[in-house]
């Protein structure tokens, strides 16, 4: 049996990472702290409202809609993460593909192909890394289009990933033409390069279709009105522990919304995003290895 060392587990309950939901809320929730305390005196220190009130039956409509904006929540968040969860699996795709085209071109390829080689190598180690950056919308930082080999040149008005494609077909194309190549090779590739532009098609789909931003600005609404209604009905059974208590409620309903937001796009900057510019590496250094 596998021994585990308790600090593992608490170590992050005390840590707070420049991500954590509970940094980012703060003053949100210090805001819900200083209502909550202002109902609360208002309340009992200045209107004296009595426990049995009918104030604090307004609690029966919190009961009634908290299986509502759980249900919601639980449908965001599922929903955020299949969306994150499948781009890492088409990224690990990604991985794969490289390394099975770079298998075949070195293996159907002459050692003393030196150009052939290096070629593919610049091609297949780089899509990753364009890929990317196509889909953070950066300018990359890569100079083909100064390459002094001009089947290597970029349009960087155009769409780089399916550039750097058209330039993997074209060179396999002159290698059947050359006698490098046969027919069922030439087959075989094709196959294999084409599922890149099928994997960046489908993280394009990701990028470009968020979720609805009027079902995410409900489901925050609901929220704020749920827990700023909490204290009218809690203060009056529970005085000033109502305070900490809406806080808490506020804290755990809002990250799970701020978690659901910040995992929809993985491709992205954030801490909780996919490491694309990792991943691009490992790509890169393998496929200078098969190919080398």
């Amino acid at each position: 049996m596998i021994a585990h060392d308790p600090r593992d587990w608490f170590r992050p309950v005390f840590h707070f990472h420049r991500s954590d939901t509970f940094r980012k809320l703060l003053p949100l929730i210090l805001l819900i702290g200083g209502i909550t305390a202002g109902v609360a005196w208002l309340e009992n220190s200045w209107l004296h409202l009595a426990q049995d009130h009918r104030v604090k039956n307004i609690t029966l409509m919190h009961s009634l809609l908290g299986f509502a904006i759980s249900m919601l929540l639980v449908f965001r968040t599922n929903t955020a993460y299949d969306r994150w969860w499948e781009g890492r699996k088409l990224w690990g795709s990604l991985v794969n593909v490289s390394r099975n085209l770079a298998v075949k071109v070195g293996a159907w390829l002459r050692p003393e192909d030196h150009e052939d080689r290096a070629h593919y190598a610049r091609l297949i180690g780089r899509f990753a890394a364009e890929l990317g950056r196509h889909l953070l919308r950066e300018e990359t930082r890569l100079d083909l289009d100064e390459e002094p080999h001009p089947e290597l040149r970029i349009d960087r008005r155009r769409h780089v990933p399916a550039q750097m494609v058209a330039l993997m077909h074209a060179r396999a194309a002159r290698l059947l033409r050359e006698g490098r190549l046969s027919q069922e090779q030439l087959i075989v590739l094709s196959t294999d390069i084409n599922a890149f532009l099928d994997i960046c098609g489908a993280c394009e789909r990701i990028k470009n279709t968020p979720i609805p931003f009027s079902y995410s600005t409900f489901i925050k609404k609901f929220i704020v009105v749920y827990t700023v209604t909490l204290p009218f009905g809690f203060a009056l059974v529970m005085g000033w522990m109502a305070v900490p208590v809406v806080m808490f409620i506020f804290y755990v309903l809002a990250s799970l919304e701020l978690i659901a937001e910040e995992i929809e796009d993985p491709f992205g900057r954030d801490s909780n995003d996919l490491p694309m510019d990792r991943l691009a590496d490992t790509i890169t250094g393998n496929v200078n290895e098969i190919l080398s």
